[in-house]
């Protein structure tokens, strides 16, 4: 009896299943008073939390997905990357630490480096974003109904809002003039951080988001939720990839507007 064929509706299931196990193990953890901290060797941090988020979640891959690799934050690469799951066990770990809920566990698969299912479930703001390559961006939040998501209509630099992050990732990438530039030319600028920024794009709640310093397992989701939700995704210098390092997301419009003023 041949074995029917995984479809991407299944991943998806599998991965909100993973973001469910994650969620369970992270939010224990959140704000604990025996919080284990450690340093790793790009003086980063990283948490009991993060570590034991990945553990499990790499469990229950390989039960689930035996023939399919996983990238890792903490555990790195092992197996395929024709199929790859791709994991940030808690994106925002310096926030974790500190007791800030702006965090979340990002999951998705790539194929062939492309992310075709994506999911960031934020437990303690109470909110996952998911997408499925062909069947749209999605929010639930709050015990709610999950609602599908659009990014904004905004059509001029001048009327929209920038999140850029962090201005110490825009001058360490040589980017700092062209940032200050961008920000005289729109309407508002903040710096929201980590994976909220992408979530509220998402929503079309703001128009541009741009950083620098990223891997994979930081943008990985977000790739695919932005396109599903009908905007762009990006490197900074308009390669389609996760891997360059960079992101630039917007609301579609002013994607071009944007990386020309950027340089590119």
């Amino acid at each position: 009896m041949t074995t029917p064929p995984i479809s991407l509706a299944d991943d998806l299931a599998l991965a909100l299943r993973l973001a469910d196990a994650a969620d369970a193990i992270s939010l224990s953890r959140f704000r604990s008073a025996n919080l284990e901290i450690s340093t790793k060797r790009d003086a980063t941090h990283v948490t009991d939390a993060d570590l034991a988020v990945e553990r499990a979640l790499r469990d229950i891959l390989a039960a689930e997905r035996p023939d399919d690799g996983i990238l890792g934050e903490e555990y790195g690469t092992a197996g395929s990357t024709a199929r790859q799951w791709i994991i940030d066990p808690i994106d925002g770990t310096a926030n974790f630490l500190r007791g800030v809920p702006n965090w979340a566990t990002l999951i998705s698969l790539a194929v062939d480096g492309v992310p075709v299912v994506g999911v960031a479930s934020a437990p303690a703001f109470r909110k996952r974003w998911w997408a499925q390559e062909g069947a749209g961006a999605w929010l639930a939040e709050d015990g709610t109904e999950p609602r599908r998501l659009w990014v904004s209509g905004v059509e001029k630099l001048e009327d929209a809002s920038l999140s850029f992050q962090s201005l110490s990732q825009w001058d360490e990438a040589g980017y700092l003039d062209q940032l200050v530039s961008l920000t005289r030319q729109v309407w508002r600028d903040r710096a929201y951080g980590d994976m909220w920024s992408y979530g509220l794009l998402a929503e079309g709640l703001i128009d541009i988001v741009g950083e620098f310093d990223v891997k994979e397992y930081d943008i990985a989701p977000f790739a695919i939720l932005i396109r599903e939700a009908g905007g762009r995704f990006s490197a900074i210098n308009g390669e389609n990839s996760i891997a360059a390092r960079s992101s630039l997301a917007t609301n579609g419009i002013l994607h071009d507007e944007v990386l020309r003023n950027l340089g590119h």
